[in-house]
């Protein structure tokens, strides 16, 4: 998982539920569409069969494209089934445990809108940083809400890449990619736009290019 020459990328969360019939193949349009640089299976309340099941129906296609496939929570799930990585939050698996568990796999660790757990992942051997929610969002409850500051702050002084998450549109992204976000994460901005997913990361895409 690489930040581009061009400074910011989309960073690609799943809805919170998907129907495997169908979603393999809007995942593969969404990524046809333009520059995503990871992809994040975040599907909470399922048991492991079905976690199973889901990552092995949409990791290939992530994978294919040369896309970092990361699991959200599950640092165990991410090795055993081929995962690039996993994605932990404040109250999964302690980052210092999942680091031993991932080994040389990427490791995405949230740290909402706060410096010290930001620094404390970086030293669990964190591979990237998220920050937010920026901006309201109907995907979780948003406890904590950040400024395009901790992104300005973390990129002036840390090489690690920074993740801004939460309520992130093309129509609002701009001062998120200015302050040195390094991806933007998103959900309802791609597989809830009006025109589907690829039009959703087409429209991010621009925005992103728009705001440098």
């Amino acid at each position: 998982m690489t930040g581009g020459a061009n400074g910011c990328r989309l960073y690609l969360i799943t809805p919170p539920a998907i129907d495997l019939a169908v979603f393999p193949g809007l995942m593969a349009a969404a990524l046809d569409a333009g520059d995503v640089g990871a992809v994040q299976l975040r599907l909470k309340d399922l048991d492991d069969d079905a976690l199973r099941r889901a990552i092995d129906a949409v990791r290939p296609v992530v994978q294919a494209r040369g896309v970092a496939f990361l699991m959200n929570d599950r640092p165990d799930l991410a090795v055993a089934h081929g995962c690039d990585g996993a994605h932990i939050g404040q109250s999964d698996t302690p980052a210092a445990v999942a680091r031993k568990i991932l080994g040389d796999l990427t490791m995405g660790v949230t740290c909402h809108d706060s410096r010290d757990l930001a620094m404390t992942a970086g030293e669990e051997g964190a591979d990237y940083v998220a920050f937010g929610a920026f901006f309201p969002t109907a995907t979780k409850d948003a406890t904590f809400r950040a400024t395009p500051g901790i992104l300005e702050w973390w990129s002036a002084l840390m090489e690690l890449p920074c993740v801004a998450i939460g309520g992130i549109t093309a129509a609002n992204c701009a001062p998120l990619v200015q302050a040195g976000a390094d991806f933007l994460a998103v959900v309802g901005a791609v597989w809830g736009h009006p025109d589907g997913p690829a039009a959703g990361v087409r429209a991010m895409n621009a925005a992103i290019a728009g705001a440098r």
